[in-house]
């Protein structure tokens, strides 16, 4: 277990629990939305993107986090493992919506100098929208996925409570 991806619906704790995982293991941890993300919120085109996340996960190991279709190719080709944080719904919007407003208010900077805005917050673009219509869709979607045969090499693992989550983050310092 060098390469792993942590993958779950928006506010799940992905980067928290990717960077946890990449510390206890020694290993890179990589943010796929920092890769994806320019400033101003600008998105990287779809070549950039694939460039920058096949170059970031050349090494032996790394845990990454993110769920972009589009680099799931690369990704998953070389992971052999990835952790699904399927927690319940309420759990993860309360989460989003706790981390969203303090980042609002603290100001707090993101990936390229982003910061999120009250007028993003309300938007059509907004990321507590996002959280609520892609639980539904992950779920479906990562179900099918885990029994592709195309990604048969993978360990996957899904963890359905922060606890088991943390259980399995202690047992990485015995690995």
């Amino acid at each position: 277990m060098q390469r792993i991806s942590v993958i779950g619906t928006t506010g799940s704790g992905k980067t928290f629990v990717a960077g946890r995982a990449a510390e206890a293991l020694g290993v890179p941890h990589i943010e796929l939305d920092a890769l994806h993300w320019g400033p101003d919120w600008e998105e990287a085109s779809l070549e950039v993107f694939r460039e920058r996340v096949g170059e970031a996960i050349q090494g032996d190991g790394w845990v990454v986090d993110g769920n972009y279709g589009k680099v799931r190719d690369i990704v998953w080709g070389r992971a052999d493992t990835v952790l699904w944080l399927d927690y319940p719904f309420h759990g993860t919007f309360l989460r989003i919506l706790w981390r969203t407003l303090r980042r609002l208010i603290l100001r707090e900077r993101l990936w390229n100098d982003n910061r999120e805005s009250l007028a993003m917050m309300l938007s059509r673009d907004s990321i507590l929208l996002w959280a609520i219509t892609s639980h539904p869709r992950n779920t479906k979607e990562f179900v099918q996925l885990m029994s592709d045969p195309e990604y048969a090499h993978i360990r996957f693992l899904r963890h359905r409570s922060p606890q088991e989550t943390e259980q399995w983050l202690k047992s990485l310092r015995h690995y």
